[in-house]
C-alpha cells in the first residue's frame, strides 16, 4: 500500500511506530474526540501516558502553588 493510500489513522501509526525502540504502546490515542450538534470536544485520554500540564510531585499538579 503506497503512503498516498494510507488513511490518516494509518500514517499516525506508521510514524509513530518507525522510529527505533518504538512500540505498539507508542501508538496509542493519547485523545477522545466527540462531536455532538455542531460542538467538538476533545479530551486527554484517560489512559495516555502523557499528559498536558506539570507532573505528579511538582507544586502546580499538587496544589501547593503560591499564585492565585
Amino acid at each position: 500500500m503506497s503512503h498516498e493510500e494510507m488513511s490518516h489513522e494509518q500514517k499516525r501509526h506508521d510514524q509513530l511506530t518507525t522510529a527505533p525502540d518504538a512500540t505498539e504502546a507508542d501508538a496509542a490515542p493519547r485523545v477522545e474526540v466527540t462531536e455532538r450538534e455542531g460542538v467538538t470536544r476533545v479530551d486527554v485520554a484517560e489512559d495516555a501516558a502523557v499528559r498536558p500540564g506539570p507532573g505528579p510531585g511538582m507544586p502546580e499538579a499538587d496544589g501547593d502553588s503560591d499564585s492565585a
